[in-house]
């Protein structure tokens, strides 16, 4: 598992901002997040048209910021793809790749999130590779074996020092947006099996950290993050309230 008592909480924006907002959210957040120790991580995944604005703002910060996805191509003639090569130069420092909704409403298999991973890792990105289960995975008894495989074929594909780079965020999809998020004892569960996934590949993997997301809220934070192997989280709705975002981050500290 990764060091003992850092922990990391990335925002996901999602399709969500503007110029006015972002500039009030982004200040406060850059305000608020000064006082904690240095071995809690702070991060935003913000919209590409965003990234110069939060590069701006945040620079003199000591939170990080990233995209929620980057194209599996290099370069070419692929209207509307945004690469990773684009995204580090504005500082970004990590990607997301593989999250429920890109798998969902873009049809991304394991594959393609492999080829991302991959894009990432060449440019310097941390990618922050997604996992979970639908609702239907769950109730059928192939939770584990949904989220494993998801893993796999990515780690089937990095060398040991490049899958030292990853960052992994657990997510059960049934729990994301719906405000109801994963009991304790599955979460625990699911983070343990990540963990010895990624050690079964090679000792050197205990200390990626493994994120948990779906439904993470100021008054649920603190027991999530207590919980074995969960070494942070990936936050959704609530990273666009600055109180909440700051709360939850304070849970982590």
């Amino acid at each position: 598992m990764s060091e003992l008592n850092t922990k990391l909480v990335i925002g996901n924006w999602k399709m969500h901002g503007c110029l006015a907002r972002n500039a009030v959210l982004l200040n406060t957040l850059a305000h608020g997040t000064q006082q904690w120790s240095e071995a809690l991580r702070i991060a935003v995944c913000v919209p590409f048209p965003y990234l110069a604005q939060t590069q701006e703002l945040l620079h003199n910060s000591r939170i990080a910021w990233g995209v929620q996805d980057v194209s599996a191509h290099t370069e070419g003639a692929y209207t509307g793809e945004v690469s990773a090569a684009m995204a580090a130069e504005f500082g970004a420092t990590f990607a997301l790749v593989g999250h429920s909704e890109r798998r969902a409403y873009h049809q991304e298999n394991d594959p393609a999130v492999a080829a991302k991973t991959h894009r990432a890792l060449e440019v310097g990105l941390t990618p922050v590779v997604c996992v979970g289960e639908t609702r239907a995975e769950r109730d059928a008894g192939r939770a584990e074996q949904t989220v494993s495989q998801q893993l796999q074929v990515v780690l089937d594909t990095l060398s040991v020092e490049q899958a030292m780079r990853l960052v992994i965020a657990y997510e059960p999809v049934w729990a994301i947006g719906t405000g109801r998020n994963a009991q304790a004892h599955e979460v625990r569960a699911m983070h343990a099996v990540l963990h010895r996934l990624l050690t079964a590949a090679d000792d050197r993997l205990a200390h990626v950290p493994v994120l948990y997301g779906g439904s993470v809220k100021p008054d649920n934070a603190r027991e999530l993050f207590a919980e074995p192997g969960v070494e942070g989280g990936l936050i959704g709705g609530a990273s666009l309230k600055a109180e909440d975002f700051l709360d939850i981050c304070a849970a982590a500290d």
